[in-house]
């Protein structure tokens, strides 16, 4: 029997779900083109609701792909990766979200719907910090909490308000005068 040789590859997660107590989209990022339609990912949110949403392991295997998975609350959160993928990576990704989100929105161990909801800019930018293009960035909820808050500082000048430019320049022209 021949054995199969896989190339390395950086690219390790497939997608990122988030769905609520009905399995409906709430946050998806898919990395690759495995479901290429709204519909066929939709449907695949389904049948991965409908598989995990009532067992308390936290592990997968579904459609050839590695499905690692924690609820909250109302929450499910989903890491997918090939079925080859290493477990303990996706799970890294898994909880390296779950935690940021949690320091981020500043609850008890738990997310809920309605505070992430209110909060899907800080999911987005967290989402970006942990995995880019299926690529793992970072696994450290701190480093993600830390440059969510410097990147959401930011704020373009026509969305500051008076006094938020006026502090933004005495700023400015005490750090010019230190020089």
């Amino acid at each position: 029997m021949e054995a199969l040789i896989l190339e390395p590859s950086l690219y390790t997660v497939k997608a990122i779900l988030i769905l609520d107590n009905d399995g409906d989209r709430l946050f998806a990022k898919y990395y690759d083109d495995t479901y290429p339609s709204v519909k066929e990912q939709k449907a695949f949110e389904k049948n991965i609701f409908n598989k995990t949403h009532r067992t308390d392991s936290e592990i997968a295997l579904l459609e050839g792909l590695t499905v690692v998975y924690k609820s909250s609350i109302d929450l499910y959160f989903y890491v997918i990766g090939s079925s080859y993928e290493n477990e303990l990576m996706l799970m890294a990704v898994l909880n390296c979200l779950f935690d940021s989100l949690s320091q981020m929105l500043r609850t008890q161990e738990k997310c809920r719907e309605a505070t992430l909801l209110e909060n899907m800019e800080g999911l987005f930018l967290a989402v970006d910090e942990i995995v880019d293009g299926g690529v793992i960035l970072e696994s450290d909820p701190q480093q993600v909490v830390h440059r969510v808050a410097l990147r959401g500082e930011d704020v373009p000048l026509t969305e500051q308000t008076v006094s938020q430019v006026l502090q933004s320049a005495k700023e400015q022209i005490k750090w010019s005068l230190l020089r």
